[in-house]
């Protein structure tokens, strides 16, 4: 028999960590982990416009690593040493900007601002990006509570959203369309 997908017992506005602690379904640990999610759905209908296959590979390891980082993030951090939670590594950190690099070599400097979009690939990508900078931002404060909370998260997050900014432009050349540049009104 399948389980069900409803358990009820979130119905006052709780929710249990990993670990079992319930928390507020509010707590910064839920929003911070909850925007990562929403981070991978937006990754994901990202690739569903990408049509480069290398690119594809490297965004289904990338939500890999949201999976990671989601459980890191929704582990109740004292009694998260006692369970086996998957560990983001430093070569997660490594391989984005191994990929930042390639493609910046193929790109065009920039020489302005740009605004997202041009195709609805480099438009979803652009989405993805704020999105992880709004995950960053909510891990940062998240860290206020937690200082044991692990760094790499931050360098991971951090180094995702300069990634996927580099990857929109790259997917912009791909695919013909034109950068937006910023034209300030002066």
């Amino acid at each position: 028999m399948a389980f069900k997908i409803y358990t009820k017992t979130g119905d006052k506005g709780t929710t249990a960590l990993i670990g079992g602690t319930r928390v507020s379904k509010s707590h910064l640990r839920i929003e911070s982990y909850g925007t990562v999610d929403e981070l991978n759905s937006w990754i994901g209908v990202a690739m569903d416009h990408v049509t480069d296959g290398h690119t594809n590979r490297i965004l289904r390891e990338v939500q890999d690593r949201l999976f990671t980082l989601g459980s890191a993030l929704a582990c109740d951090p004292e009694k998260e040493p006692k369970l086996r939670i998957p560990d983001l590594k430093a070569d997660d950190v490594t391989l984005l900007e191994k990929e930042i690099d390639r493609m910046n070599e193929l790109l065009e400097p920039m020489r302005s601002f740009i605004l997202p979009g041009g195709a609805p690939a480099v438009s979803f990508l652009h989405v993805a990006r704020c999105v992880c900078r709004r995950a960053e931002r909510l891990c940062v404060a998240l860290q206020v509570d937690d200082p044991e909370m692990e760094t790499l998260i931050l360098q991971y997050l951090n180094r995702l959203s300069d990634y996927l900014f580099v990857l929109a432009r790259y997917a912009a050349s791909l695919l013909g369309a034109e950068e937006i540049k910023w034209q300030p009104r002066v």
